[in-house]
């Protein structure tokens, strides 16, 4: 989204007066003392102690909360709470958030306030204390709750209607009389979220996952099951026609499906590299969703706002999170997504240029070529294989690096642990400068903890061993290709530079843009016959980040030249490059090599650019022809 936008949609939010339903419940966290208490002179047991304990608002307490951080201008409360001590907490708490508690009902007698107690001994975690499992409300708590919601339809912009505690609606007539009021007031936005009741309510918007959808069309799924993306699709198709009201529905690391009259609109997963912690996100969802809807946005538009909120939340470890506008607008400013997951998956799903391996991954991506005027290239990987298998040099420096005196005795735990976290952080950073990639290593060698500080290397002294382990190798090909023993064309991709002559003779203006320092992709490119051709010019790192980034020759190119999106061209293969274009609305070619053999696709490689958003991928350029004419309509 545009930062504009955002800032749009948050000045809006501002004034939006929003009620919220739901089985509000606190949540409480007792730190034991392993040391425990006294023996207790009436029963002669060991007394258990509490070094310290803290509280936090719960279930629709924790829409309260994530409401609250984007500050619309009102949040009525509508539930109820036991007399007790739990339930002055809980509301103080929401009070504190700046919510109307004035409808939140007290019953005094059948209803404890619904408390869940973890009780931790250093980071083991005993069973559950819950409290409230019992409740049964009152028919004049029922009818109490109904006049509050009939007030909230009537008085503010929107109703959130959660239910999350199994057996807190022990009234059918509830069900009847809301859905009467549904009715009456259908011109309203009423989101529901309901864990036990989905199916229940009518006139409603509502907010489901992707298991939550399923059941609803009668399947039998449960909690742990896969659905796919055209499943759910289907589904929420279905269950858009049955109530006429719009749906949106969480796919986890998928991103959101929404539907409304409008038709179907699919908002990628926002691609997150760190440890996430997934609790909380769908109450974030639903608040950000509903006040976008509150201020007059597009069912579309709603899901795309709250889809980044979401982002924000599961990056908050051990704590039900929030998302505040500030953090809604750092993440997008850099915010990658993960596309058509399916598709990057499954090679079978392919769809390809008529006769050709030329694989489209959107059907409408022919509608956008034809008036290509520039084009910008990675280079290693994308036209010349000098330093194929560089991922397989950069692995052991880091893994040495990380695990330093350890790293012939560690345990296969720890190994494979670290091995895996390294391999998973190449893959994702292929095309990223080697100082940024050497610089994250410098936080990965502290964050493991196994080197100690004073032993830890900057980011240039890491790169230094890499480029001297990978220049050794580079060297060696180098020496082949002077003695004659091998060719140009042994160290380039098939088609490559023909097909650089080809887009030069046509008109397009030609750029090179690689991670690996300026000095040497230069020199690699006049060694291996193709520099010339580069007459936008030849780019690489620095060693300083404010100097050089692809993002920058990106756009630069654009901004320079004046260019409308689908005027640029890039072709890499690796996902930085490829998410740059789109972040700039440029189309994006994904070259999935197979290195070893110059020619061929490799297939991890085609998954990693799909999901980073290549919309057209090549193996290599050996159909140059049929490529051209799809890319300039001639």
């Amino acid at each position: 989204m545009k930062r504009d936008r955002i800032n749009e949609i948050l000045t809006r939010i501002s004034s939006v007066r929003i009620a919220v339903y739901g089985d509000f419940c606190l949540d409480a966290y007792w730190l034991m003392d392993p040391d425990g208490s006294e023996v207790s002179v009436e029963t002669g047991l060991q007394a258990e102690s509490v070094s310290s304990h803290k509280y936090s608002p719960g279930g629709a307490g924790n829409i309260v909360a994530n409401l609250s951080a984007l500050n619309p201008a009102e949040i009525k409360l509508i539930g109820v709470v036991g007399n007790d001590i739990h339930g002055r907490e809980l509301s103080s708490q929401l009070q504190n958030l700046g919510a109307d508690t004035s409808s939140l009902i007290i019953q005094n007698e059948d209803f404890d306030t619904y408390t869940y107690t973890k009780k931790y001994y250093g980071e083991r975690e005993d069973p559950r204390i819950d409290f409230g499992l019992k409740n049964k409300r009152t028919e004049d708590t029922d009818t109490a709750i109904l006049d509050n919601l009939k007030e909230a339809l009537e008085d503010y912009d929107a109703l959130i209607f959660n239910q999350q505690v199994s057996g807190s609606i022990t009234n059918q007539s509830f069900i009847d009389e809301a859905n009467e009021l549904f009715k009456k007031f259908s011109d309203k936005i009423v989101v529901l979220d309901s864990r036990h009741f989905n199916a229940s309510f009518q006139n409603v918007y509502r907010k489901t996952n992707e298991i939550e959808i399923a059941v609803l069309n009668g399947q039998d799924v449960k909690p742990q099951d896969y659905v796919s993306v055209s499943k759910i699709r289907e589904y929420g198709n279905r269950v858009f026609e049955q109530y006429k009201k719009p749906i949106f529905i969480t796919c986890g690391a998928r991103g959101i499906i929404s539907i409304d009259s409008f038709g179907l609109t699919e908002i990628p997963g926002v691609q997150l590299l760190k440890k996430l912690d997934t609790v909380g996100a769908g109450d974030t969802t639903l608040s950000a969703l509903s006040l976008c809807l509150a201020a007059g946005i597009s069912s579309g538009e709603s899901a795309q706002f709250a889809n980044l909120a979401a982002a924000v939340t599961v990056q908050k470890l051990f704590t039900t999170g929030t998302a505040s506008g500030e953090e809604i607008l750092a993440l997008n400013e850099d915010a990658d997504y993960n596309y058509r997951p399916e598709l990057a998956m499954d090679l079978r799903q392919a769809q390809y240029q008529p006769n050709s391996d030329i694989e489209l991954c959107y059907s409408d991506i022919v509608s956008r070529t034809g008036e290509i005027k520039h084009a910008l290239f990675d280079h290693d990987g994308t036209i010349s294989t000098l330093r194929q298998g560089w991922e397989a040099i950069m692995e052991p420096v880091m893994m040495k690096a990380i695990m330093g005196s350890k790293y012939e005795t560690a345990d296969s735990k720890l190994y494979e642990e670290v091995r895996q976290q390294v391999l998973e952080f190449i893959d994702t950073t292929t095309g990223i400068q080697t100082i940024l990639q050497m610089e994250a290593l410098v936080t990965m060698v502290d964050e493991f903890t196994i080197v100690p500080k004073e032993e830890i290397l900057d980011k240039f002294g890491y790169k230094k061993i890499y480029n001297e382990a990978l220049m050794k190798v580079i060297k060696e090909r180098l020496e082949k290709l002077a003695s004659g023993q091998l060719s140009e064309d042994d160290y380039t991709l098939k088609g490559s530079v023909d097909f650089l002559k080809a887009l030069r003779e046509r008109g397009v203006k030609l750029y090179l843009a690689s991670g690996t320092d300026k000095e040497d992709v230069i020199n690699e490119a006049q060694i291996l016959g193709y520099a010339d051709l580069f007459d936008g010019g030849i780019y690489g790192s620095e060693n300083d980040i404010k100097k050089y980034s692809k993002r920058m020759v990106i756009n630069r190119i654009i901004n320079e030249n004046n260019l409308k999106g689908n005027e640029l061209l890039v072709f890499g293969d690796g996902p930085v490059e490829i998410k740059e274009c789109i972040k700039s609305d440029g189309i994006a070619i994904g070259i999935a090599s197979d290195e070893v053999k110059r020619y061929g696709l490799n297939q991890e490689k085609r998954t990693r650019l799909i999901k980073a958003g290549a919309q057209i991928i090549i193996p290599d350029f050996s159909q140059s022809d049929k490529l051209l004419e799809l890319l300039l309509n001639k």
